[in-house]
């Protein structure tokens, strides 16, 4: 990994010009607190988690997206929404070290894709908005919904209330606080990205502030395109090149891609970002 573009990322991400962009390779090391079992976060440990540790077809394997279709159109829409709100709002995690990491410095603005409540964990002594993706709603066009952290709780407000000088948390994928909600099945997954592109799903405080920034994709792969058409929209309007993806063995995929888009593969992972930041993920504090 070349130093100069590692301090270059490292600068931008501590002047707020570098936004982290956070796939579910940083929960690595959170462990269930009772058994010692890692996190189902990434597409295959979900629809493990999901179906009873028992693999599922090949093709609805692919991908988490297409096995939590198959699940709701067998079990309903609310068995995934009892799934993840159980597994990410009722069990116990141990803390990932990358959220460790993000609670010392709390970036003004990050987007994190995983539907766990670490991050918000990392910002509660502090006050700041939180950003979370709803799909497959009737109630207005909208495929969001705010809330203000006063420093104690969670307040549900309008977008016009949002305020870029407080740090904001856009949880595109959901999570079980204050308020369980999930994209999870294919038909959500095609409601909000229809929406997405219309722009209805970003709020236009956010969309005006994301203006110019560059992204690092930490613990993302780019293999998938349902993952990969969400980051295309919620980068819109980003700085160029876009930025920088972590990635020590991308694919044929992934290189076409990153080139396309102006990502740039940094070959490096998870446990070289906290050992070039120097986080001793062992202690839980910066060397």
């Amino acid at each position: 990994m070349s130093i100069s573009v590692f301090s270059e990322i490292l600068e931008g991400l501590y002047d707020n010009t570098v936004v982290p962009y956070l796939g579910s390779g940083v929960l690595f090391d959170a462990k269930n607190k009772l058994t010692g079992a890692a996190m189902p976060a990434d597409s295959n440990s979900l629809i493990l988690a999901m179906n009873n540790g028992k693999p599922m077809a090949p093709k609805l394997m692919y991908e988490f997206p297409r096995a939590a279709m198959n699940l709701e159109l067998k079990r309903g829409r609310n068995f995934l929404g009892q799934f993840l709100t159980k597994l990410y709002g009722e069990t116990e995690w141990t803390r990932a070290a990358v959220h460790e990491w993000l609670a010392e410095w709390k970036p003004n603005y990050i987007v994190d894709i995983n539907r766990d409540s670490q991050l918000q964990d990392s910002y509660a002594d502090e006050e700041h908005f939180l950003i979370v993706g709803a799909a497959r709603i009737t109630a207005n066009n909208f495929r969001f919904n705010c809330y203000h952290y006063d420093g104690k709780d969670y307040f549900s407000i309008a977008q016009e209330q949002l305020d870029p000088t407080f740090p904001i948390l856009f949880k595109p994928m959901g999570t079980a606080k204050p308020e369980p909600s999930f994209i999870a099945s294919d038909a959500d997954y095609v409601d909000y990205i229809t929406e997405l592109m219309g722009g209805f799903a970003i709020p236009d405080v956010l969309k005006a502030y994301r203006k110019d920034k560059r992204y690092l994709f930490i613990g993302l792969p780019l293999n998938r395109d349902s993952e990969r058409m969400v980051m295309s929209d919620i980068t819109h309007d980003a700085a160029q090149p876009r930025g920088w993806v972590l990635n020590k063995n991308p694919t044929p995929k992934e290189v076409r891609y990153c080139k396309k888009i102006g990502i740039e593969i940094v070959d490096a992972d998870v446990l070289d970002l906290l050992t070039a930041v120097g986080f001793d993920r062992d202690n839980r504090k910066t060397a």
